[in-house]
């Protein structure tokens, strides 16, 4: 009976949860399912399904119920609203069950090609994490592009955490790395920082480009946009150091306007009109104030909604 135990433990295979969350994503999850299936022999673990419905209004939730209802291995959450994609993958880290845990989107472009070596090189312990970075944006339009470069550069000057360019959320991570992260269980999340901030060793796999393989992006300009601001709000105080030295540089110059002023009416003794002078300074001088309120505005508004102890997300359906 000891020998058929100790033989059962060293068979046992390792679990691996892959978080996969979805926003009406209806025309995508099947072939999303059916595509990883098809690298399930070259996957050396047992594969568990983590769907989070992000508040789909198509019919995500009914092909989630369907396909779990098939599947034993595919599990899902349905959130009461739209929390958006970071409260998704928060769901998802806390639902994973498996030794390793696995992030993809469900539009294909992660490569689940890629998987099986991703999971080999975490299993060998070298690394706690493989992720995957985009080599390339062909195929993406050229303004977004350039404003996702440059936010990666800037994002790496002003913050200790470091952003790998291109570094898509797709990897594979250890338990103990899982664990940390969830340990980090802040309401304005930005997951890219974290996942680099809770630290351990990964590597990064390049990877060409791809296309959705259906339907539509829910990202937008603007909302990638206000993304970026919560990266940066999440992890860097220079702005609010910028704003200190944005007030030394307004004094400094206003203390030379003055000086200015003082000698040319010693020099000149002379009165002039200074209406035009006085209306360019009280606008920069408002301007550079309305900039100031903005920023530590957005810093007072995370401080507001961290205090409020909200949940991250409300389930209203969980299988």
């Amino acid at each position: 009976m000891a020998d058929q135990v100790k033989t059962y433990q060293t068979q046992k295979m390792d679990i691996l949860s892959i978080i996969v969350p979805v926003h009406n994503e209806e025309e995508t999850i099947e072939i999303f399912y059916n595509t990883v299936e098809k690298f399930k022999k070259e996957i050396a673990a047992v594969i568990h399904y983590h769907f989070i419905d992000d508040g789909s209004t198509d019919k995500t939730i009914s092909i989630l119920r369907q396909l779990s209802a098939t599947n034993d291995n595919v599990h899902y959450i349905s959130f009461s609203r739209n929390f958006g994609k970071e409260a998704g993958l928060y769901a998802g880290l806390q639902q994973a069950d498996g030794d390793y845990v696995a992030v993809m989107d469900v539009d294909l472009q992660d490569p689940p090609e890629l998987l099986p070596q991703m999971l080999r090189e975490v299993q060998a312990g070298d690394y706690d994490a493989v992720g995957t970075r985009r080599a390339d944006r062909d195929g993406e339009a050229k303004l977004r592009s350039w404003f996702s470069s440059q936010f990666y550069i800037w994002m790496n000057r002003i913050s200790q955490t470091q952003l790998v360019d291109g570094a898509r959320d797709y990897r594979v991570m250890t338990r103990q790395m899982v664990n940390a992260i969830l340990s980090s269980s802040e309401n304005q999340r930005f997951s890219k920082g974290i996942f680099t901030w809770v630290g351990f060793k990964t590597k990064y796999i390049p990877f060409e480009n791809r296309e959705r393989i259906a339907g539509n992006t829910s990202w937008s300009f603007w909302s990638l946009s206000k993304y970026a601001i919560e990266g940066i709000v999440s992890f860097s105080t220079v702005p609010l150091m910028f704003i200190t030295l944005l007030g030394f540089v307004s004094f400094g110059i206003s203390l030379i306007s003055a000086a200015f002023i003082v000698i040319r009416a010693l020099v000149d003794n002379n009165s002039v009109d200074g209406w035009p002078s006085l209306v360019t300074i009280i606008l920069f001088i408002g301007g550079i104030q309305l900039l100031s309120l903005g920023i530590i505005g957005r810093y007072v508004a995370a401080i507001f909604l961290e205090t409020k102890h909200r949940p991250i997300y409300i389930t209203r359906e969980e299988k």
